[in-house]
């Protein structure tokens, strides 16, 4: 592609993935206001519904909070396997267009479709020939951004959900950031927004007049992003590859917990999870980490690297009982026990995979 060559990206968003998959699978839960997750003392919401989401119940929000917002919401128990399969239906469809993909999560992922497998000239009629595919393939339905760079692709993507699609042209750019509200701008989040509003930043109209030298005093490296989106300057690929840089599986516990022999039972279980997985996909890391967070939500790791793979189960086993002990001491209490696994051997397609779905 030459340098004058206007890129052609689209950013497709299944819309609320985990919850719509449920709806699909369980007709009775269809219309109603479902949250994927656990609504008990611990639970999170995982993926609320549309219906869920006029009360205002969102994902990750505490699942207490999501039955105060809205009494008649549903939980479900959620499946990781369900919907990664469901992911890569959709992941093949993308790739009968352009195999520059580069996915995000299980439910997003940028497409470059400049030069596509099809050869068609308009990548809006791309985007919706996929969302029909999706629709038709899946019974599911997504939403899509257009635009000539991933960053005004990405906040497009949510101007119509659900299930719709927003193409930002080139010459429409400037005015539609100028125009947007600096909460939506993707990468400047809640407490950088209240920033910005206290300092008169409200839109990226207002974004424009700071000169980028005085948005690196404020927000430090921050600031020449800032500086350089609001103006629709984003130059980063689609990348298809993307270094997968630890495998992970947690256990969120309903009360504090302060029984080894309990926690000795949840690190196996996590153990085996997390070998099985390695072992399936040949794919065995040097580096193990074990993660704790205490009844007063403070976060602590411990990790330990070897010279080369962790490919037996005993002695895996061994390392992260030696390291979560090390981590607990005398006395404890604690909420989560985890354990990642990183250095891994080989490259795969996303970052920060976890095979459990934490409620």
């Amino acid at each position: 592609m030459s340098s004058t060559e206007i890129r052609k990206i689209i950013h497709i968003d299944m819309d609320a993935f985990f919850a719509s998959v449920e709806q699909r699978d369980d007709p009775s839960l269809k219309g109603k206001p479902i949250a994927v997750g656990g609504g008990g003392a611990r639970g999170v919401v995982a993926s609320a519904s549309y219906e869920a989401r006029k009360y205002g119940v969102k994902s990750a929000m505490p699942g207490m909070l999501a039955r105060k917002k809205c009494p008649q919401i549903i939980f479900v128990k959620g499946s990781f396997e369900k919907y990664s399969a469901v992911s890569n239906v959709i992941r093949n469809i993308f790739h009968d267009f352009t195999d520059l993909v580069e996915p995000l999560s299980l439910d997003e992922a940028y497409l470059d479709v400049t030069h596509n497998k099809l050869s068609l000239p308009s990548a809006t009629l791309i985007a919706m020939e996929i969302r029909k595919r999706i629709e038709s393939e899946t019974g599911l339905t997504a939403s899509a951004g257009v635009s000539y760079n991933k960053f005004i692709a990405k906040v497009a993507s949510d101007v119509n959900k659900p299930n719709g699609i927003k193409v930002i042209t080139p010459p429409e750019g400037p005015d539609f950031l100028k125009q947007l509200p600096i909460s939506r701008f993707h990468g400047i989040g809640k407490i950088t927004a209240e920033r910005c509003k206290r300092m008169g930043i409200y839109s990226g109209e207002d974004l424009l007049k700071w000169p980028q030298q005085d948005l690196i005093k404020v927000f430090g490296k921050a600031g020449t992003y800032y500086y350089q989106i609001v103006r629709g300057i984003d130059t980063r690929l689609v990348n298809p590859v993307r270094n997968r840089k630890s495998i992970g599986s947690e256990k969120t516990f309903l009360e504090d917990c302060s029984d080894l022999f309990f926690l000795e039972i949840i690190l196996e279980s996590l153990c085996k999870k997390l070998f099985q997985y390695m072992e399936r996909d040949d794919n065995f890391g040097k580096t193990i980490t074990i993660k704790i967070k205490h009844f007063n939500f403070i976060l602590e790791t411990k990790s330990k690297t070897y010279l080369s793979e962790l490919n037996t189960y005993p002695l895996f086993y061994t390392v992260a009982e030696e390291l979560m002990k090390e981590l607990l001491g005398d006395i404890f209490s604690i909420r989560l026990l985890g354990i990642s696994i990183s250095n891994l051997k080989k490259e795969q397609s996303i970052d920060g995979v976890q095979l459990t779905l934490d409620f």
